[in-house]
């Protein structure tokens, strides 16, 4: 049996040695499964767990991580996030020139709304999983920021339209749903901790005329692709500060702003970040890999740069609203505030309209 010919479990107990042996065949030849345990789990808009395994032959990972659809979600995934895209990118072959988990199988089951991925468990190699009340030295979001301009530079342009193994990707679009988030719970959760100018925004203003205004600029320039969700929390540091890149779900194609501003403001405090980010945006734009002619100006990137704020505040408010459905309270608060001194700091409002 081959990964190919697999069936896809409905819990993690159905991932029987034999399951498990095919899963990983591709990448540790002669490895025979022996024994399949659940380590962890960690079950969300997704159901994720640490799998341990043994062997009766061979060699392989000692864990490997598994993802799969949470029936529940499937509709609240698929339209905010593409409920296939992860897996469609790591089945396409189509190598990504930064760090990322090694993705042993990716199975999907469309008529089932449903898909199963066995992956590199990072920890493994020393990765620390980061969140936003960990955050980044400069240097490591040098590394990280490095890692998306090799990436966004590979893809830029006719160079995605060059590769037929994305040629599925869909554009960066607004969805719906934002505009009817309980902004009322996100402001008594910040209290003052945040410019009065964030909290006297609408849900109309935030949701629609920054939020889905900047997005609307993503598809009318030079397109790449994008990891579409690179806030810290879907981030992990190696031993050597580089820095690497989970949970592709919204991977689409766009403008190049969204994935730079979005981990860039959240991964930093805001005092390194205010510090920091004219350097590391120069790190940014001196890593791609372009002609001259092609290379955005040095002002463009800035003017883009502070348009991007629409789109971190406008996710972690809606977050933030939620209680704690989708991300702990300290997280999200961290991330909301983040955003939200970006957001006066930059003057995102006067980008917006120098940019449409």
């Amino acid at each position: 049996m081959t990964a190919a010919e697999l069936s896809l479990p409905r819990s993690w107990d159905e991932i029987t040695p034999s399951w498990m042996t095919a899963a990983l065949g591709n990448h540790f030849p002669g490895a025979t499964v022996d024994g399949v345990t659940v380590a962890l789990r960690d079950d969300g808009t997704n159901r994720r767990a640490r799998l341990a395994l043994t062997y009766a032959a061979g060699s392989g990972p000692a864990t490997v991580f598994a993802k799969a659809v949470d029936p529940d979600h499937a509709e609240l995934v698929a339209l905010t996030s593409g409920l296939f895209h992860e897996p469609r990118l790591f089945s396409s072959d189509v190598e990504l020139p930064l760090d990322h988990p090694a993705v042993y199988a990716a199975l999907i089951d469309e008529p089932g709304s449903n898909f199963v991925m066995i992956m590199e468990d990072v920890v493994a190699r020393g990765a620390d999983p980061r969140d936003s009340t960990r955050p980044m030295s400069v240097e490591q979001v040098a590394n990280g920021v490095r890692g998306l301009a090799r990436m966004h530079s590979r893809f830029w342009d006719e160079r995605l339209a060059a590769t037929p193994g994305l040629d599925w990707l869909e554009p960066f679009v607004a969805f719906e749903g934002l505009e009817h988030a309980p902004l009322h719970i996100a402001h008594e959760r910040l209290g003052n901790t945040v410019p009065s100018v964030v909290l006297g925004l609408s849900g109309t203003e935030l949701f629609v005329d920054l939020w889905a205004r900047y997005i609307g600029t993503l598809t009318t320039s030079p397109q790449t692709l994008l990891h579409g969700d690179p806030h810290i929390g879907n981030t992990y540091v190696l031993p050597d500060d580089d820095v690497g890149f989970l949970d592709w779900q919204m991977a689409r194609r766009g403008n190049w702003s969204l994935d730079l501003g979005y981990f860039l403001q959240g991964a930093l405090t805001i005092e390194d970040r205010r510090t920091a980010e004219r350097e590391l945006l120069d790190e940014y734009r001196g890593a791609l890999a372009l002609p001259a002619g092609e290379l955005p100006s040095t002002d463009e990137v800035w003017l883009r740069y502070r348009a991007s704020v629409a789109h971190g505040l406008a996710i972690w408010m809606a977050t933030l609203s939620g209680g704690d459905a989708w991300q702990g309270a300290e997280i999200s608060l961290a991330l909301a505030q983040r955003y939200a001194a970006a957001y006066v700091d930059l003057d995102t409002p006067a980008a917006l309209d120098a940019l449409t």
